[in-house]
């Protein structure tokens, strides 16, 4: 199985980089990973409704260009499920016929529509926000996590 992550922005702090290629580290076991780091478009300081969505479109049409397989875009409007069930979600990809399970880190104003509705399963981590490079990290761990409660692994408890 391939995992790929596309995200919007690239990580800045280090301690957030360390923690990410740890948990990319620990995955290898389980499925290759491909990360898609994108560039988030440059609006001005306070931006418009109109400026914000034709920053989302334009950065669509990069996304588009890695997406493949089960797509899961991640929005506050998804699904909150359980790390049993985000696990039983990625295993079902390869019984659904899907080798790879992309998902979809937006910017801080999130996915253009047009993203969201190409998903098999939109998810939502929390009704709290977090900063995006904090939720890659996660998101990450879950995924993680999910391959151990799969194999019945001691990792989730």
């Amino acid at each position: 199985m391939t995992i790929n992550l596309i995200v919007i922005g690239k990580l800045k702090e280090d301690y957030l980089k360390k923690a990410c290629a740890e948990y990319v580290k620990r995955l290898s076991r389980y499925c290759t990973f491909e990360l898609h780091e994108l560039d988030e478009y440059k609006l001005s300081e306070n931006p418009s409704a109109k400026e914000i969505e034709t920053a989302l479109r334009k950065e669509a049409v990069n996304i588009k260009k890695y997406v493949k397989g089960m797509i899961i875009p991640m929005c506050i409007e998804g699904t909150q499920i359980d790390s049993v069930k985000f696990s039983e979600k990625i295993s079902s990809a390869g019984v659904s016929g899907f080798s790879t399970v992309t998902f979809i880190i937006g910017s801080s104003f999130g996915l253009a529509p047009e993203i969201k509705s190409m998903g098999n399963f939109r998810l939502s981590m929390s009704e709290m926000t977090f900063p995006h490079q904090l939720a890659r990290v996660m998101l990450l761990e879950q995924i993680y996590r999910a391959f151990q409660i799969a194999e019945g692994g001691k990792y989730h408890k």
